[in-house]
């Protein structure tokens, strides 16, 4: 008998996702963090962005990749419409400001019309309770260039002006492609405004 709880606690550890991110209904930790916009770098502030009303918190691998690349030019395909919905968009990563002021100002993917904040040290993914994990020697983005950051798991938060987590989308959890991101996060932030 005791094998067999032993067995069964075992099982059940294997068997439980390492995707552990903050649910519906938690409070989302604030964060400041460097970020860029149009290729400027600035303070962002998720608490001064929550005045102005829901925020969407994309958390992605690399700038510069497949997926994140997509989930950039989305996000800034619909802009106009998370504006119209009263939403701001901020993208984090564990890129480097100076990485980042080149996505953001790049016409093929933020365009100029959303922020992106440089999280390298992990933190704020971490307050998200978000996985990581480090970068293989010698990988390359989609320019040719070396990647020599850790990657975040790929992670949409919306959040509500009273700062509460109104959904999480995981592309690890929900098997929800990177556009999927965008399109789910902004049905949401659309309803909110109804």
């Amino acid at each position: 008998m005791k094998r067999f709880l032993v067995g069964a606690l075992l099982a059940s550890a294997i068997a439980v996702p390492a995707y552990a991110a903050l649910k519906m209904g938690d409070k989302a930790p604030d964060f400041s963090a460097k970020a860029s916009l149009a290729g400027k770098e600035f303070s962002f502030s998720l608490k001064e962005a929550l005045k102005k009303g829901p925020a969407v918190v994309y958390f992605y691998p690399s700038a510069y990749t497949q997926g994140c690349n997509i989930q950039a030019h989305t996000f800034a395909e619909e802009k106009e419409k998370f504006d119209a919905a009263g939403a701001t968009i901020i993208g984090v990563s564990q890129d480097s400001i100076a990485r980042l002021n080149l996505f953001s100002a790049d016409p093929e993917y933020c365009a100029g019309k959303f922020p992106v904040a440089s999280d390298v040290d992990g933190s704020i993914a971490k307050s998200y309770d978000l996985t990581m994990r480090e970068g293989k020697p010698g990988m390359k983005d989609s320019k040719g260039n070396d990647i020599d950051h850790a990657f975040t798991e790929r992670t949409t938060f919306v959040i509500s002006k009273d700062n509460k987590i109104i959904a999480t989308l995981s592309s690890a959890d929900d098997k929800i492609t990177p556009a999927d991101h965008v399109e789910k996060s902004l049905a949401i932030v659309q309803g909110l405004k109804k």
